[in-house]
């Protein structure tokens, strides 16, 4: 199926001045505002994250994949929630579902490449299960994320659109990017503190 990518870019300036708003007082504004500038951004294109095409693989790996992004939503809901427990129990999920993925079945660079991404994914996934504290689960979590992003374009197995999200502030101000199902900002990097915290950067459609 054809893939179409699109992205609403928010000014950089603009995104780190609303970013910045810590009190629930100034949000609903700088909601506002950040909604407005990605409308008149959202002509922009651009794609972040870079993927080969093996939309031809098997189903089975596809519905794998799919089942993936499925509980990874599941953890960044956890995060966004500020719920340690409830991240570490949907990593242990997502570790269950990487390690059923039937990479064997695949041959020459659609296995290769679905291998690098799944150890990723398990390295990513098992630290987040082992760590106590949401700090270094949040950690983990951007490589997760574009582990998981990637697989879902690379195997054309997105069964919903996709939107791949980024918070200049997040990791000390280095910035990183989370997945999402839902084109509205839910920060997972900070949850309750700035969640609306963030921009749109590309968005995938099956």
């Amino acid at each position: 199926m054809k893939k179409t990518l699109f992205a609403a870019a928010v000014v950089a300036a603009f995104t780190f001045s609303s970013c910045s708003e810590n009190t629930s007082e100034t949000t609903e504004t700088t909601v506002q505002n950040t909604e407005a500038t990605q409308t008149d951004a959202a002509q922009a294109t651009n794609v972040v994250v870079e993927t080969p095409d093996y939309g031809n693989v098997a189903e089975s790996m596809k519905t794998q994949i799919s089942q993936l992004v499925s509980q990874y939503m599941i953890m960044k809901d956890a995060l966004v929630a500020s719920d340690a427990n409830a991240a570490k129990a949907s990593a242990n999920e997502v570790l269950e579902i990487a390690h059923a993925m039937p990479v064997a079945t695949l041959t020459g660079d659609e296995k290769a490449y679905a291998e690098e991404k799944r150890e990723q994914v398990v390295n990513s996934a098992t630290q987040i299960a082992q760590a106590n504290d949401l700090e270094a689960q949040r950690e983990n979590f951007e490589q997760l994320s574009e582990s998981v992003f990637a697989m879902a374009k690379a195997f054309d197995a997105a069964d919903e659109t996709l939107y791949y999200q980024h918070c200049p502030m997040a990791l000390n101000n280095q910035g990183a990017y989370w997945l999402s199902a839902n084109e509205e900002i839910r920060n997972p990097y900070f949850g309750e503190k700035m969640l609306k915290c963030g921009s749109t950067e590309e968005v995938y459609v099956d």
